[in-house]
């Protein structure tokens, strides 16, 4: 398991005593300049943070695709993100606690100078090097999460103020094919017999193997979703992606574990527990279709309320002491932040299966074993697993529908509490069927967020720009890779 070091950085020599009174002149207590190291790490645990915030300022995904609900204040469940300005935040997040503080990192670490015998010196521009292209990484990551929330967003003339204080928006697609071509170049290019952040990587420790299936696992996502406008492309990427190895091992899983103490604990604890509020529920749609098919994930996912597991309308004033509440498991202030796992890259690896992309395995395979993996992380036991994927709505041959109903149904499942992803297996297979709630804003369920207000108003001819491009700004305009 990954741990969370002390986020209280201690920088020496900042009170010396000095004869020197021009010493006065200098702030001893600010730090003028910050280690690459911290601000890898500040922007790595701001990143997972806002993956898997539930605070309905920041982070709305599982109510998008209804695997909780609101309990009292049913906005954003019904679709009103403008009252919280909410695709505000997660713009600002990314954009400027994520992909600036990144910039800024590799920033320094390129002025950093080694000292050492030649072996030490060698050793630390090796992992200089590993360190740039995880930086490359997670900056992919961050921008693959901007374009699948809003479509065309500010790239080559982002994150440099003085140049480009009003930046462009560039074309989704356009950013897709180049940050899969960094994420190929960053997989590439990290050397295995070195390290590159060690303790400061909140995810991996350091472990350069890692990096390069989480990187190889970003690109066959990205590949997927392009699919349905780009085969040629698509598959020669995931095929590509596949062949150098991505995650398929629970013990591969980018992860962030958290601490038991606040400010370090998952923010889930932080909005459910600690802020004393009921708040969420789990929703009808998800527990029903686990009750239908005996799903043994359920008592790790909720609670019983009268020995059943009942969920909550979405959309509706639901009173929390009537339904099912979120699992124990999932409300412990270390409970890990997840963003990649194994169930989420075996379900698309038989999505490739079907697809026409001969990624090895038979869809049947590669679904079994994302179920599979889904149970393990959970700690659902063998004989339970066996008997769940040999039921009849369950196993490949039998269950009903298309192969984008059982891959998207199942997937639903196993990406419960991953909002984000959860959302975007929806958007891409348009399973399983989510009907908006009826006081909802949309008659539909969201396909993307709407650009932020700020944006419109600040730079308001590039964003009247991407508008046109995308056909519009509203909360059901569809991405680019999102034609059905």
């Amino acid at each position: 398991m990954k741990k969370i070091f002390l986020f209280l950085f201690v920088f020496a020599g900042l009170y010396s005593c000095s004869d020197d009174i021009t010493d006065l002149n200098e702030d001893t207590v600010n730090p003028t300049e910050v280690p690459a190291e911290f601000l890898f790490t500040n922007a790595q645990k701001n990143m997972v943070d806002q993956m898997v915030s539930t605070s309905v300022n920041f982070n709305v995904f599982r109510l998008f695709t209804q695997q909780w609900t609101e309990t009292t204040y049913t906005d954003e469940s019904n679709y009103d993100v403008a009252t919280r300005t909410i695709p505000d935040n997660h713009w600002q997040v990314i954009y400027r606690d994520v992909l600036r503080d990144l910039k800024e990192s590799r920033t320094v670490l390129a002025e950093e100078v080694y000292t050492g015998t030649p072996a030490e010196i060698a050793t630390q521009e090796a992992e200089r090097i590993n360190k740039g292209h995880v930086i490359d990484i997670m900056s992919a990551y961050a921008y693959y999460v901007l374009v699948d929330t809003f479509g065309d967003v500010p790239y080559t003339e982002a994150l440099d103020p003085l140049e480009h204080p009003l930046p462009k928006y560039d074309d989704g697609e356009t950013i897709y094919k180049d940050l899969i071509a960094k994420l190929t170049a960053a997989s590439h290019g990290l050397d295995t017999n070195f390290g590159s952040f060690g303790s400061q990587d909140l995810m991996y420790g350091g472990d350069t193997a890692q990096w390069q299936k989480f990187a190889n696992s970003v690109r066959l996502q990205m590949a997927i979703n392009l699919d349905d406008i780009d085969h040629t492309y698509a598959s020669a990427q995931a095929l590509a992606a596949v062949t150098d190895g991505v995650i398929v091992d629970n013990a591969d899983n980018a992860s962030l574990t958290y601490l038991s103490a606040q400010p370090n604990t998952n923010p889930i604890y932080v909005d459910v527990v600690a802020s004393g509020r009921d708040d969420f529920v789990p929703t009808a749609t998800i527990i029903e279709q686990m009750n239908n098919l005996n799903d043994p994930r359920r008592a790790m996912y909720f609670t019983q309320i009268g020995g059943i597991y009942e969920g909550g309308e979405p959309g509706s004033s639901n009173n929390f002491a009537n339904f099912s509440h979120i699992g124990p498991m999932i409300l412990e202030p270390t409970f890990e932040g997840l963003i990649m796992d194994a169930a989420q890259v075996e379900f698309l690896l038989a999505e490739a299966v079907e697809r026409g992309i001969a990624v090895g395995g038979s869809a049947e395979s590669h679904y079994n074993a994302a179920i599979t993996a889904s149970m393990d992380y959970w700690g659902v036991s063998g004989a339970d697993q066996a008997a769940y994927l040999a039921q009849t709505d369950v196993a490949y041959t039998t269950a009903t529908g298309t192969w984008q109903q059982k891959i998207g149904e199942q997937a639903y499942l196993g990406l419960y509490n991953r909002g984000f992803e959860s959302w975007t297996s929806f958007r891409r297979l348009d399973f399983p069927v989510l009907i908006a709630p009826a006081d909802a804003n949309e008659t539909e369920v969201p396909t993307r967020l709407t650009y932020p207000a700020r944006e419109e108003t600040l730079n308001a001819t590039n964003v009247e720009a991407a508008i046109t491009a995308i056909g519009g700004n509203t909360l059901t305009t569809k991405l680019f890779w999102d034609i059905h």
